[in-house]
C-alpha cells in the first residue's frame, strides 16, 4: 500500500496549517488507497541548512538531518500544505525542502495551500517550481483556502463543501502518480 505524508508547511506560532491539515489527514482517512500521515516540520527542530556537502551526495553529519531524512524517504508521495508568506512559501519550508535531495526523487505531490485573496495560489506556483527541480511530480489539482472564506473570524477552518471534492481529486491524482513513479525508484 502506498505511503502518502501530509506536510505541515509553516512552523510559525499560531499557524493555520496544523488545522488545515488535520482536516486534509480526515478527509484522507476516509479512503482506503492509501496511508496517509501527517509529518509536521517543525518537529524536526531543522535549523537553517547546515549541513558541509550538497543534499544530493547524501552525505548527512546531523543527526536532525538524518531524523528527516529517515522520515521523508520512507513516503511514496506527499501532500504539502503551505501557507502564502509575500507570494512564496514559508522560509521553514523551503528551508526542510532543501535539507534533501534523493529522498524527494521520483514521487507525487499535491498541494494545499492557504493564504488571502488567492488562498495562496502563489505559493502554490512556487512551490511547484522547486518540486520541479527535485523530480517530484507535482499533480494538477490543488486546493486553496482563502483567509476571508474558508476560516470564520480569519481563524476558525470552516471550508466551503466543495473543498473536500477538491481535495478527492488531489488524492486521487496524487496516488494515480505515486504508483506510477514507485517503478521509478
Amino acid at each position: 500500500m502506498l505511503k502518502i505524508a501530509i506536510i505541515i508547511g509553516s512552523t510559525r506560532p499560531g499557524r493555520r496549517g496544523e488545522a488545515i491539515a488535520r482536516w486534509v489527514h480526515q478527509i484522507a482517512q476516509k479512503r482506503s488507497d492509501a496511508v496517509y500521515e501527517l509529518v509536521d516540520i517543525a518537529d524536526f527542530n531543522l535549523p537553517l541548512y547546515d549541513e558541509p556537502n550538497p543534499p544530493v551526495l547524501g552525505k548527512y553529519t546531523k543527526q536532525h538531518t538524518l531524523a528527516w531524512s529517515e522520515a521523508i524517504k520512507s513516503f511514496d508521495g506527499y501532500i504539502f500544505v503551505t501557507p502564502e508568506y509575500n507570494h512564496a512559501i514559508s522560509g521553514a519550508l523551503k528551508n526542510a525542502i532543501d535539507f534533501l535531495f534523493n529522498e524527494w526523487k521520483d514521487k507525487a505531490a499535491g498541494i494545499v495551500s492557504y493564504g488571502g485573496g488567492t488562498g495562496g495560489a502563489r505559493a502554490a506556483e512556487n512551490l511547484r517550481l522547486i518540486l520541479g527541480e527535485l523530480h517530484i511530480a507535482d499533480v494538477r489539482a490543488q486546493v486553496t483556502l482563502s483567509i476571508f472564506t474558508d476560516f470564520e473570524n480569519y481563524s476558525i477552518l470552516k471550508p466551503a463543501p466543495r473543498q473536500e471534492a477538491t481535495a478527492n481529486t488531489m488524492f486521487d491524482q496524487v496516488i494515480a502518480w505515486s504508483g506510477a513513479l514507485k517503478s521509478l525508484r
